[in-house]
């Protein structure tokens, strides 16, 4: 096997209605402000060689050091956030991009071989940071055991819409006066004291989401992101964000309806775009992945 193939494990969601809208050329240049492990990087590089650019950002470093390996010559890797993509166009010297791409989910890597508990499938130390080396970010584990219970309540509350946040919460702090959470079976042995295991999703779901939204301050950079991209996009270039949970997909909606409101440029579609049957039958990741695009008018 490859080193690609052992690398690229994710597959990329909505790719072809990525390319379409998007309309890659020889010498266009893009930015992938959620490069991962490069699924629509490499695809829209390929297209835009071999004058185009694509800036890759990624706040994972891991995913960072994987995609300098496999990406092609025309791609510019960066580590950064993309709460801060203005600045790293502009450090970069890359102005203007044709589109810029937010895709939201975070990949089976993640969950599969990250080791910081992103996933309530495998016994791991509650980390939940993209970046690792960021010491200035709390840990999922450090909220749990520290945070107040109004603080966490809220993070349930607003981040994971969990009806049973405020049960949940107590059975942390009761915990927590005993011993130290320190892995995601603990956390989920608390949310299983709260909310019964069975049917399709499992009970401590949103309790993970919340943790994960709040520890990388996730709403927040999607404002910031969006707003960046705005500011540096080409006339006539879109932005295409790709959500998976209604949280994420409320706020891009209303960013973009702020926008068009604004006389910055125009939603291209109204309503979400989903995968079609086959996509979602291949990839399952993708069922709930809803896409939305603002093209920018041309500046007076």
């Amino acid at each position: 096997m490859s080193v690609a193939n052992k690398i690229m494990i994710h597959e990329p969601v909505l790719l072809e209605t990525i390319l379409y809208y998007f309309s890659p050329n020889s010498g266009d240049n893009f930015i992938d402000a959620t490069a991962g492990e490069g699924g629509h990087t490499i695809p829209l590089a390929q297209k835009i060689a071999p004058q185009g650019r694509v800036l890759a950002v990624d706040r994972d470093p891991s995913q960072i050091q994987n995609l300098k390996k496999i990406a092609p010559k025309n791609v510019i890797v960066q580590h950064g956030n993309f709460g801060q993509l203005k600045e790293i166009a502009v450090r970069n010297s890359f102005y203007a991009p044709k589109g810029i791409l937010f895709d939201l989910g975070f990949s089976s890597w993640h969950i599969e071989q990250s080791g910081r508990g992103f996933s309530f499938q495998k016994n791991e130390p509650l980390d939940m940071r993209f970046d690792y080396t960021d010491k200035s970010i709390l840990t999922a584990r450090e909220l749990v055991n520290t945070a107040s219970a109004k603080k966490l309540e809220s993070i349930l509350t607003e981040y994971g819409e969990e009806k049973f946040a405020e049960r949940i919460v107590k059975e942390i702090l009761k915990t927590r006066s005993r011993e130290k959470i320190e892995t995601t079976g603990d956390l989920v042995n608390i949310v299983a004291k709260v909310k019964n295991f069975g049917g399709r999703i499992n009970p401590a779901t949103r309790t993970f989401q919340a943790l994960r939204m709040a520890v990388n301050n996730e709403l927040a950079n999607i404002q910031e992101g969006i707003n960046c991209a705005m500011d540096i996009l080409l006339p006539q270039g879109m932005v295409a964000v790709i959500t998976f949970h209604s949280l994420e997909d409320r706020l891009v909606k209303n960013l973009f309806k702020l926008k068009e409101a604004e006389g910055v440029g125009k939603r291209v579609n109204k309503k979400v775009i989903r995968p079609d049957y086959k996509e979602a039958m291949r990839n399952p990741r993708s069922r709930s992945a809803k896409l939305r695009i603002f093209s920018k008018y041309n500046e007076m």
